[in-house]
């Protein structure tokens, strides 16, 4: 695409966007979102699990936020993003407290539900920073098709959960900042030799928050969910769209 307008941090593509509500066998009700491509049936699902929340980690993290927004029209996505339990943002508070990483795996199961309940496709699941120890612990599910893992610090993942994924086969990529704060390129492919399967993708010059470097993560991802779509994805869009969410905040495109 040589014309029309440029996607921004805050652009909104076309997509079939709806409120959901997300139910845990623990008796929670969580806030989350459906996007769809518009036209099409989706190839591929993306289940976001985002960052800490009492860092400000919630559904509307940027990388997430421009998910939602771009890949349904750009790489025939769907994409689940929610806030677990306790954690608010624009579009509200899931019901709970935030539980260190345990209590969280009701909310992982109820966004795969979810997903199995509106028979969306090929779900992968993908986390960043705490969002990566919630899918190592909790993602591994005969509905995952796979995972990425965006600045996994490995906190609270233990050796167990990544053995349980090199038994699974399952496949597991993770990408890895330059500059990261927890877990840099080299201690990750330390750790994650556990797993003889996963990809490690160091990403040179980047941080934990990925700001500035947003396109490169989704390019990553779309390379994984819908291989058929070439990357990197256009910077421009031809057809009509909304240029800005005045509720979002932008970290960089």
């Amino acid at each position: 695409m040589t014309n029309g307008q440029q996607i921004r941090g805050n652009s909104i593509l076309p997509a079939r966007r709806e409120p959901v509500q997300l139910h845990t066998v623990d008796g929670l009700c969580l806030v989350g979102e459906l996007a769809l491509p518009e036209r099409t049936d989706a190839v591929a699902t993306m289940i976001c699990l985002h960052p800490l929340p009492t860092h400000g980690g919630m559904m509307d993290s940027h990388i997430f936020r421009k998910a939602a927004y771009r890949l349904p029209a750009l790489a025939d996505l769907a994409v689940l993003r929610f806030n677990t339990r306790g954690t608010s943002s624009a579009q509200g508070t899931s019901e709970g407290a935030f539980d260190e990483a345990d209590g969280e795996r009701y909310d992982v199961a109820a966004a795969i539900e979810l997903a199995d309940f509106n028979d969306l496709p090929q779900i992968w699941v993908v986390g960043w920073s705490f969002g990566t120890d919630l899918a190592l612990k909790h993602a591994l599910d005969p509905s995952v098709q796979g995972v990425i893992l965006l600045s996994p610090p490995l906190r609270y993942a233990q050796d167990a959960d990544l053995d349980a994924w090199a038994d699974s086969g399952t496949p597991l990529v993770a990408i890895v900042p330059e500059h990261d704060d927890y877990l840099q390129p080299p201690e990750a492919r330390e750790r994650f030799a556990r797993v003889p399967h996963a990809e490690i993708v160091a990403v040179d010059g980047a941080k934990h928050l990925w700001v500035g470097d947003s396109e490169r993560v989704l390019d990553e991802i779309v390379a994984r969910l819908n291989p058929a779509v070439d990357v990197p994805l256009p910077k421009r869009w031809t057809g009509a769209m909304a240029t800005a969410d005045p509720s979002a905040y932008d970290q960089g495109a």
